[in-house]
C-alpha cells in the first residue's frame, strides 16, 4: 500500500471527527495544475543593457545632444535589460489534484506534488487526510 501526502481542496473549512478516521472510494480524476512565477532578476541585466545603451546613445549627436542621447540610452537600456532578464527567468511549477468519488456518495480534492502511481479508477483509502492506494 502506497501513501500519498494529500492538501485537501476546499473553499471552507472541513470538519471531521476528533480521533482516527477512514474513508473510501476511487479515484475520478487527475488533473496538473501548473503555475507560474515570474524572475526577480538579479540586476545584472540591468547593467548590461545600460552600459550597451549608454555606448549606443554616445555615438549620436554633439556637445549636450550627446550627453542626454547617452543617459537616454543607459535608462532605457537598463530597462529593457532587467525587463529581458526576468522573462528569461520564469519558473513552472506542477502539481496534481486528485478527485475521490467516495463510496458514501461525497466527493473530494486532494492536491498533491506527486501522484505517484495513482491511476482514475484506483480504489483509495483516505485515513486522515492522507491517500492510499489499497488492492
Amino acid at each position: 500500500m502506497s501513501t500519498y501526502p494529500s492538501y485537501p481542496t476546499s473553499s471552507y473549512p472541513t470538519q471531521y471527527p476528533q480521533g482516527h478516521y477512514v474513508e473510501y472510494g476511487r479515484v475520478s480524476n487527475v488533473e496538473v495544475l501548473r503555475t507560474q512565477e515570474q524572475g526577480k532578476g538579479t540586476g545584472v541585466g540591468a547593467v548590461l543593457g545600460g552600459v550597451t545603451g549608454a555606448v549606443v546613445g554616445s555615438q549620436i549627436g554633439r556637445g549636450s545632444g550627446r550627453q542626454a542621447a547617452t543617459v537616454v540610452g543607459a535608462v532605457g537600456g537598463a530597462v529593457a535589460g532587467h525587463a529581458i532578464e526576468k522573462g528569461r527567468s520564469t519558473t513552472v511549477h506542477e502539481t496534481y489534484r486528485i478527485s475521490v468519488q467516495l463510496d458514501n456518495g461525497a466527493s473530494r480534492a486532494y492536491d498533491v506534488p506527486s501522484y505517484g502511481e495513482l491511476r482514475i479508477g484506483d480504489r483509495v483509502k483516505i485515513e486522515n487526510g492522507q491517500l492510499y492506494r489499497i488492492q
